[in-house]
């Protein structure tokens, strides 16, 4: 794929160099030119001097090609404008804007425009790690959605998957038993020992506890 990083902080530079190291044809743009050293000399794919809103800035970039645009400047602004350009002018397919303010990131969606804020995602991670459960979170999903696993409560044993599952909040994704992992049905029955691979809502982690009896 043909991706448009703008912005060479830490979180561009880390982006850049993770994307080229899958393979994928890489541009970085940034007004300093002295941010790319951020890259060091792993880093195979171009760099562009410029501001990232600058249409003919993308247009040297490729973006009339591109098949997707980050924009992860230190400025909210920056980086939704760029977005917006991208993605209302340009079309390209996907596009993502980092936003530092989290109360901003509802209007943008409204427009289009996918954010990731890290510090909302922050937040919510670290209040995970202080908060004491019998359950650890193994992967999240953006700052609304983890993946936790959980081993079959003796209570539980016998009952189908169906009993853990409410539409929208709690979903059983996968099961690990006898040393393999598998994509149940609803009507998979839990057997002791079992450990279930469950997407939850960071906000639903009370309605699963109580579908475990915990």
């Amino acid at each position: 794929m043909r991706i448009i990083i703008v912005g060479c902080g830490r979180m561009g530079a880390g982006l850049a160099l993770t994307l080229t190291q899958r393979g994928h044809d890489v541009t970085v743009i940034d007004r300093d030119p002295t941010a790319f050293a951020a890259l060091g000399e792993r880093f195979s794919g171009r760099i562009i001097t410029g501001h990232g809103f600058d249409r003919e800035v993308l247009r040297h970039a490729g973006i009339t090609r591109a098949d997707g645009l980050a924009a992860v400047t230190s400025s909210d602004e920056t980086n939704v404008v760029t977005a917006r350009a991208a993605r209302q002018f340009f079309r390209v397919p996907r596009v993502v804007a980092r936003l530092y303010d989290p109360r901003k990131a509802e209007i943008y969606r409204r427009l289009g425009v996918l954010t990731i804020s890290t510090t909302e995602w922050g937040v919510h991670r670290i209040t995970e790690l202080l908060s004491y459960s019998w359950f650890e979170p193994i992967v999240s999903l953006g700052s609304s959605v983890d993946i936790v696993d959980v081993e079959t409560p003796p209570a539980l044993v016998g009952r189908s998957l169906a009993s853990l599952t409410v539409p929208g909040e709690v979903h059983p994704v996968a099961v690990s038993r006898g040393g393999r992992c598998f994509l149940p049905t609803p009507e998979t029955r839990l057997q002791a020992g079992d450990l279930v691979h469950i997407a939850v809502l960071t906000t639903s982690t009370g309605r699963l506890k109580a579908l475990l009896g915990v």
